[in-house]
């Protein structure tokens, strides 16, 4: 993933985010959706995606509304391309409710998770917030917007869904082969075309920045085992800052933590997944 410049070559397709994650309802508790080859690394979905397409089965199958904490274990990559979710509710409670998922693509699991589902009250304020410290923001016109294609030449459509800008201390594991050692990756995302991030695009921007193990000298893609999402609120308009950072890596996994901030310094989502490291 480089820095952008400008070319002359095709405009990418532009998906709004609610159609390329849109469920259609085919019986009792089970949907059918397609994968779109838009929102992947490497010719696959972007786990954050596919969590966000699982999100909006848990929400049609309550009346609470949004996705406030998810747990999803990752058991194979499906292609672009047709699959079934099924969706059981487990529990339906006045505010708070416990849905079960699966996506499946030929009758092959690919993800199992668990959420709970509440309602999210736009016009509330948090009683504390001081628990997870705010870097200072670096605004982000002032950040490196990334190409389409990682260190290791992956092209990643993704990033012509979403613009991903990083600031400078985070590119040099990325741009020039000079990680700073601290496992950090720090920035903005913004979603291209006309919406804004909503609690269900809070579940693929969790994963849609680069692994901060880039920002380390452990060399190699990774691919998410398991993924837990915190939804803390609905974003105000415009784009998200990101602090994405590596806490351990060891020979096969390295465990990521992210914190989402809106425009407006309040923490919107956080995040920790366990990844398997892939040989450089």
């Amino acid at each position: 993933m480089t820095n952008q410049t400008s070319g002359a070559g095709p405009a990418p397709v532009l998906e709004v985010f609610s159609q390329a994650t849109a469920v259609r309802a085919r019986a009792p508790g089970v949907f059918d959706a397609e994968l779109s080859g838009e929102w992947t690394i490497g010719g696959r979905p972007n786990g954050g995606y596919l969590l966000a397409l699982l999100g909006r089965v848990a929400s049609s199958l309550t009346e609470q509304g949004h996705v406030v904490a998810a747990s999803a274990h990752y058991l194979r990559s499906p292609e672009p391309g047709p699959v079934e979710i099924e969706g059981e509710l487990l529990r339906r409670g006045r505010s708070i409710s416990q849905v079960r998922v699966r996506m499946s693509q030929r009758d092959r699991p690919c993800i199992e998770a668990l959420m709970s589902v509440s309602a999210l009250d736009s016009s509330t304020a948090p009683r504390w917030d001081a628990g997870v410290p705010e870097p200072r923001p670096v605004p982000f016109d002032d950040c490196v917007r990334l190409e389409p294609i990682t260190p290791h030449g992956v092209p990643v459509s993704l990033f012509e869904q979403v613009e991903v800008r990083l600031e400078q201390d985070s590119l040099g594991g990325i741009t020039q082969g000079r990680p700073s050692g601290r496992g950090q990756m720090s920035g903005w995302l913004k979603l291209l075309g006309e919406e804004h991030f909503d609690p269900v695009s809070l579940l693929l921007a969790v994963d849609a920045f680069p692994p901060p193990s880039f920002d380390t000298h452990v060399n190699g893609m990774v691919a998410t085992v398991e993924l837990t999402a915190y939804i803390r609120a609905i974003p105000a308009p415009g784009p998200v800052r990101i602090v994405s950072r590596a806490r351990l890596i060891d020979s096969q996994c390295v465990d990521e933590t992210c914190d989402i901030w809106d425009v407006t310094g309040r923490l919107v989502a956080q995040s920790t997944q366990l990844a398997a490291v892939q040989p450089g």
